[in-house]
């Protein structure tokens, strides 16, 4: 039966390649999964200005790329900071498109809130820096390495790494308007208990102020599972597409 759309959305600092080996995983576990891996704009195949981003211009870009790839339903993914941004595109699609939105350890400040009126750990300082300055920023490499790779092996540690871009500092300082977000659609969460980006009760919080999470899925890794258990995440989101064959 005809399985729906897989949509990866990624996180800050990152780009559609930190996917590359879920789709890869993917391929070989459910080769008629259509999987598309979106670049937000200001990097990869699609331009942007970090400088001036906010979260509707990231929701359209998404949803044009999604328009632009003959999607029909989907589920959708959001990884870290795209907590931000998956769901305005669930508002735009609404609930006859996204049979359901997973979030893999994501940053969902409360209603109003933004990012960096919550964030804590490693990354806090950073975020707030870059949202005074409200230029362009990358976390320096030994940064980046704590909060993202703990536990990785030397290549997934590589792997990681070289893919890291710098992000907009608007994003973490925009607050966050879900008012709209249709209740019917069902939400996962991944849950990485290892996380030094995230942590398990910084991840409870965001559950909390999302609210109508229906299931939680840990997975003992950091904050990089795409990298560190691409066969894990991709066994799970084969599992949460296959439950809305048609």
């Amino acid at each position: 039966m005809p399985l729906p759309d897989l949509v990866l959305v990624h996180g800050g600092e990152h780009a559609a390649d930190c996917w590359d080996l879920v789709i890869a995983e993917l391929r070989c576990q459910a080769p008629e999964l259509r999987t598309l891996a979106v670049d937000l704009p200001g990097r990869g195949r699609t331009p942007g200005d970090l400088a001036t981003a906010t979260i509707a211009e990231w929701v359209d870009s998404v949803v044009a790329d999604i328009e632009r790839e003959g999607l029909g339903e989907i589920v959708i993914v959001g990884h870290s900071m795209a907590g931000v941004t998956v769901p305005g595109v669930v508002t735009k699609l609404g609930s006859a498109r996204v049979r359901e939105m997973i979030f893999a350890t994501a940053f969902v400040p409360p209603q109003g809130q933004a990012i960096v009126d919550t964030l804590s750990g490693p990354l806090a300082w950073f975020a707030r820096r870059a949202a005074r300055s409200g230029k362009p920023t990358k976390v320096p490499r030994f940064a980046n390495q704590y909060a993202f790779c703990n536990g990785m092996t030397r290549q997934q540690r590589q792997f990681a790494l070289a893919r890291l871009y710098p992000e907009s500092a608007r994003i973490p300082g925009e607050s966050v308007d879900r008012s709209a977000l249709p209740a019917d659609v069902p939400r996962t969460w991944i849950l990485t208990t290892r996380d030094r980006a995230l942590s398990q009760k910084s991840q409870r919080a965001s559950i909390a102020a999302l609210g109508g999470v229906q299931e939680v899925i840990p997975i003992d890794t950091c904050h990089d599972l795409m990298i560190s258990h691409p066969q894990r995440l991709a066994q799970i989101l084969v599992d949460r597409c296959r439950l809305y064959a048609t």
